[in-house]
């Protein structure tokens, strides 16, 4: 179990992609890590498909120094989830501290109000890139770019490579590894 005493949060808010929440809930628990999803408020959140995710934690009831990892699914929940200042600023304080951020889809956009993107290499669900590139983003249509800590990718195909990715970062490897 490689993320043994790791502690993961997971971003939610209504409207997110299924599979971007649920599929690294699973991966990160199998491999050992707590993780915990963290909403606007203490409440349920709908996906795009009606299923029921419910927040652990609220965003001002936390601190990047209680995670070492936070990752932001995509769907329509990142517009939504940026209108939140705390969850705003605690992605951007993870980003500070250097511990990776890992953003699927639409997650870009609140990459992009953390203020994290400028000079850097990402990708996205392609209908964002204009708004990451206006943002001083470096657009890679790759399934999954790693720039230091920051972590993205396109869509649920890329889901095996996006959790790859951020398990090879929280084990402190400097790639992912070939196999799960």
């Amino acid at each position: 179990m490689q993320l043994e005493g790791k502690r993961v949060a997971i971003l939610v808010e209504d409207l997110y992609e299924d599979l971007e929440l649920w599929y690294p809930y699973y991966r990160f628990k199998e491999e050992g890590a707590t993780v915990r999803l963290i909403g606007p408020a203490h409440r349920e959140f709908k996906s795009k498909h009606d299923y029921v995710a419910k927040a652990d934690l609220q965003g001002d009831e936390i601190s990047a120094n209680d995670f070492d990892a936070v990752v932001i699914p995509g769907g329509y929940a990142p517009d939504r989830m940026r209108r939140n200042r705390a969850m705003v600023d605690f992605v951007a304080s993870m980003d500070r501290q250097g511990k990776p951020v890992a953003a699927i889809c639409h997650a870009g956009w609140m990459l992009i109000s953390a203020g994290i993107v400028a000079g850097r290499k990402v990708t996205s669900f392609h209908s964002i890139q204009d708004d990451l590139k206006a943002a001083g983003a470096e657009y890679l249509d790759q399934e999954v770019v790693r720039d230091e800590n920051l972590i993205t990718s396109r869509f649920p195909d890329d889901l095996p490579a996006f959790c790859r990715t951020i398990i090879a970062a929280l084990a402190h490897e400097k790639k992912p590894a070939e196999t799960i």
